[in-house]
């Protein structure tokens, strides 16, 4: 099938997709844009409902026998692509249905809590941090950011789809954590403690907030550590993901 008509339907309707989350929550579907990206969903076990390549662009191929494959020109490619410099693939896949009980831990887990993240980017960056670092789970809780927004599943660079991840309200998750035994650590400007003095050996999951408003109530109110990361400068704060990546990486250090 080829299209190289801007007002053909197909088209539209992916835009549509790219830009509206309630069609994405209505239809269940998603935009993974990028060789790389839809390579690590398919090599995941996600299998793409359709894939758009413009040959005008592509470089690389992709295999999926359970795809339908669409060719389009450069226009109508660049048309539906959210990306600066696009590499000539789309791909159009099932948003994946997980709960918290769909998670599988290790022995000595260690899971991201991120409540309220409401920049893509930020959300991508702590994904590519768990992804990195090994983390068994990232946990978002009542978010402000689509988990499956197109610009998130950029910016992750498709580790989305590489760590165990999924939505839940703040409370499930808490108590999942507690079934689990978990400690919960709460990174908080506020906090006595260093993040590099605490024991991060043990089952424990970090929770981080929004830069402005930072962590809930229920969280700090529930925490059994909280932590700090030394600001010297004038600006109290760190961006969330840097935040993250520098508790995270304490974590992998002491288990190393």
């Amino acid at each position: 099938m080829d299209i190289t008509s801007l007002q053909n339907l197909k088209v539209k309707y992916i835009v549509k997709l790219r830009e509206d989350k309630r069609q994405r929550q209505r239809d269940g579907l998603m935009l993974v844009e990028g060789f790389d990206e839809i390579s690590l969903a398919i090599s995941a076990g996600h299998q793409p409902q359709t894939l758009l390549s413009a040959p005008e662009i592509a470089t690389r191929q992709i295999e999926s026998a359970s795809a339908e494959i669409v060719t389009v020109n450069r226009a109508v490619f660049e048309k539906m692509s959210y990306r600066e410099n696009p590499d000539g693939w789309l791909g159009i896949f099932s948003i994946p249905k997980t709960s918290l009980d769909d998670l599988k831990l290790g022995e000595s887990p260690l899971v991201i809590v991120a409540e309220s993240v409401e920049k893509p980017g930020n959300l991508g960056a702590i994904l590519r941090t768990a992804d990195a670092a090994g983390v068994d789970a990232v946990i978002v809780c009542d978010p402000r950011v689509d988990l499956w927004n197109p610009n998130v599943v950029r910016a992750s660079r498709g580790t989305v789809f590489t760590v165990p991840t999924v939505e839940a309200e703040s409370l499930n998750a808490l108590a999942w954590l507690r079934s689990r035994k978990m400690r919960v650590l709460a990174a908080t400007p506020s906090a006595e403690a260093l993040y590099t003095s605490v024991d991060l050996s043990q089952p424990v999951a970090m929770a981080v907030g929004t830069e402005d408003e930072g962590l809930s109530d229920l969280w700090m109110s529930n925490a059994d550590l909280k932590v700090r990361i030394p600001m010297l400068g004038r600006v109290n704060s760190l961006n969330v993901s840097i935040a993250t990546a520098l508790i995270t990486y304490e974590a992998v250090r002491q288990r190393a």
